[in-house]
């Protein structure tokens, strides 16, 4: 067994503190950047508008994710206490909102580049978005947040510093499997969008990322604690719920790019 009693906090100097968390949050988006930076060098688009992209990914990311961690998980509290909504520095983010934050950040941008259609995008934008996901899991693990049920597997983690009535139960280090995840989708996303050379079905990478990540989700959610009171009794949590119509998005998307593929070869 493992006894994860690491620190969140990597250096702390007066009123300043740098987390684990922020400093894997920051380097997904730069990690992303330098790989948006190198598509869209090869398919001759301008550099310029990556800047924009970029500020459009950050706030929809978090506006997203703190939004659907407040209405998701805890809409009772943070309706009644809507200034708190706004208080990102106590934690709180729900990769389920930053999805929905990303899909809508994108639309907008799309609507401005008419070079850059909201499906060419994505499909881009989701290798970095593979990669952004390991690194805020490995944050959580950090944190000793989003942690898994009680096991007797080897390599269960005893999390001291988690906020749990029984912090010395070994448990699953879900944090650890979904980041180990998501960087394989990366890796698999990365190597199609190499191997055609960007030449893709538009919607193509984006189904498989759905498919991948949030099929992933959905079953690694049954090894995790629930993240609040009422998906205590549930069959199903609210990770799970809002997996599924993704899921389903991802296999429409698929269809839809695969049907496109073969009509351009007829033609």
């Amino acid at each position: 067994m493992i006894n994860w009693d690491v620190s969140p906090e990597i250096i702390s100097i007066g009123p300043i503190t740098i987390r684990w968390y922020g400093l894997l949050f920051a380097s997904a988006f730069l990690v992303g950047f330098q790989i948006m930076t190198k598509i869209f060098k090869q398919e001759k688009k301008n550099l310029d508008d990556l800047n924009d992209l970029v500020w459009y990914m950050i706030l929809g990311t978090v506006i997203g994710a703190r939004l659907g961690h407040c209405l998701f998980y805890n809409p009772s509290y943070y309706l009644s206490h809507p200034l708190e909504i706004l208080m990102v520095w106590k934690g709180g983010l729900a990769s389920h909102g930053a999805a929905i934050g990303i899909l809508i950040a994108i639309y907008l941008y799309s609507k401005k580049k008419k070079d850059q259609p909201f499906l060419w995008v994505m499909d881009r934008i989701v290798i970095t978005v593979a990669l952004g996901g390991s690194f805020i899991r490995l944050g959580n693990l950090f944190n000793s947040e989003i942690i898994g049920k009680p096991t007797s597997l080897p390599w269960g983690f005893k999390f001291i510093r988690a906020h749990v009535a029984d912090p010395l139960t070994p448990r699953h280090p879900a944090q650890l499997y979904e980041s180990i995840a998501y960087l394989i989708i990366f890796f698999i996303l990365y190597k199609i969008y190499n191997a055609t050379k960007g030449k893709i079905p538009q919607g193509y990478l984006f189904g498989l990322f759905l498919i991948l990540v949030f099929g992933f989700r959905f079953l690694v959610e049954f090894l995790k604690e629930n993240q609040t009171y009422f998906e205590e009794g549930m069959i199903l949590n609210m990770g799970q719920i809002l997996s599924i119509p993704l899921i389903l998005l991802g296999i429409y998307l698929l269809i839809r790019s695969k049907k496109d593929n073969l009509q351009k070869g007829k033609q």
